[in-house]
């Protein structure tokens, strides 16, 4: 299991620098959170809907995630 946390944790790293352009840890989780929640959403739409209600700030939290990663994904291909 530790080569496999090893190998996927190159995976992350990879998809952040290709995404964002950019490998800090911070971003990496981010990248995490905003991968598998949106994977939810769309896969368990009624999951997403009932933990966006039953912490309605962590759905803030998760929109403001989104958004940072949109923003810096865009800013990111204006450099290429």
């Amino acid at each position: 299991m530790e080569k496999l946390n090893e190998q996927f944790e190159g995976l992350i790293e990879k998809y952040t620098e290709l995404l964002l352009g950019d490998t800090s840890e911070e971003l990496k989780e981010k990248v995490q959170m905003w991968a598998l929640y949106t994977h939810i959403a769309k896969s368990m739409p009624p999951l997403a809907k009932h933990w966006n209600e039953t912490y309605p700030d962590g759905k803030e939290s998760m929109k403001q995630v989104i958004n940072e990663i949109k923003e810096l994904n865009e800013a990111h291909r204006m450099k290429k």
